[in-house]
């Protein structure tokens, strides 16, 4: 499937050479949409909840990739599953939200599947072929205390996408096995998912649109790092004077960090003490972003200074949604056909664009 002609794709990569942005478009376009669902979403690894949600048997917790309605389900045998959250018979979500289960059971008809997914009951179904009507499949792995899953059921290991980020995240003094669980924000943004995306790769707009971030980090551009990786992307910053935001001098943390990891996930790291926060982007629409952000903590770290810290992040993400918005209106006008990245500033923009492309060109 694509709607995306293959002289379109070829000339958006000869603009890219040159410079310039994706078409304006593929920003406000159902049609890129679509296939941007087929071929990226429904093939990519997705940060889907907590490791402690589904750590005994019969605990789930609900998500999707994409389009993919997915389940993730404890068995009794201890076995970690991802199911595609689909009843066999006429379609309806077999689990929704969050919980603990002997087994998974259909609201619309009462089918009723183990576990593992394979169907055990058929109300009234005499001779339909149960063996055959299981749910289908998919992929689930942890990192961490993140699960991530994959709507294929062959999907390739997590690890060749998440690649040295976990090497990186330690660098910086990151302790993932310390890190639990604080609260979960949920978002919207009247914006394309990649416009959110591509704000959050770049600093250059922090000066001008992030007063307060820019006051706590050094962002000029001989101090803050921006790395690339096959997969993922880094920005790092230093704080600056610690009476502006002391907790960011106090901890075993002392460079902010945030990571981007394809195809839509986000992971921040502030200086001080052992924090992280996790973000997923999906896509609602051409111009429609659902998300959440899930903050974790060592489990040492005062309220007070978590409260502080999440604040802050708040503040920063708030500021971002105006601008982001502000850009769909732009991008949806269709008055200016592309735009034009900064070669050293935006690189990670650059970096992220031509993953977009590489992905459409497998169509």
């Amino acid at each position: 499937m694509t709607a995306l002609h293959d002289a379109e794709i070829e000339a958006v990569g000869d603009g890219l050479d040159a410079g310039r942005s994706l078409p304006a478009r593929w920003y406000a376009d159902p049609a890129t949409l679509e296939v941007e669902q087929e071929l990226i979403f429904r093939r990519s690894w997705q940060y889907a909840g907590r490791a402690d949600q589904v750590a005994e048997p019969g605990a789930f917790i609900t998500t999707h990739a994409g389009p993919v309605p997915i389940a993730v389900v404890r068995g009794k045998d201890g076995v970690l599953r991802a199911l595609v959250n689909v009843c066999r018979h006429r379609g309806h979500h077999v689990l929704e939200g969050a919980g603990s289960c002997s087994s998974l059971q259909c609201p619309y008809h009462a089918w009723t599947y183990d576990l593992d997914g394979a169907l055990r009951r058929i109300p009234r179904g005499e001779g339909l072929p149960v063996g055959e009507l299981g749910l289908l499949p998919a992929s689930v792995a942890e990192l961490g205390p993140f699960v991530f899953v994959h709507p294929e059921a062959d999907a390739p290991p997590l690890a060749d996408v998440v690649g040295e980020l976990p090497d990186v995240l330690a660098s910086c003094g990151v302790d993932l096995d310390r890190m639990a669980f604080r609260r979960r924000i949920p978002w919207t943004l009247e914006a394309n998912w990649k416009i959110g995306i591509e704000n959050y790769l770049e600093c250059y707009h922090c000066p001008v649109a992030h007063p307060g971030l820019a006051k706590a980090i050094d962002v000029a551009p001989g101090a803050y790092r921006l790395e690339t990786h096959p997969t993922f992307s880094v920005q790092k910053g230093m704080p600056r004077d610690p009476d502006e935001q002391p907790w960011m001098h106090d901890g075993e943390i002392v460079r902010a960090q945030w990571h981007y990891l394809w195809p839509n996930v986000t992971l921040n790291v502030e200086p001080g003490p052992q924090n992280l926060s996790i973000d997923v982007w999906w896509p609602d629409g051409p111009g429609r972003t659902q998300g959440h952000t899930d903050y974790f903590f060592a489990l040492e770290v005062p309220q007070e200074t978590a409260e502080e810290l999440m604040t802050f992040s708040r503040q920063v993400g708030d500021e971002d949604g105006a601008l982001v918005e502000a850009v769909q209106r732009g991008m949806a006008s269709g008055a200016v056909p592309y735009g034009r990245l900064m070669p050293e500033s935006e690189q990670l923009v650059a970096h992220f664009q031509r993953m977009v492309l590489a992905a459409l060109r497998r169509a």
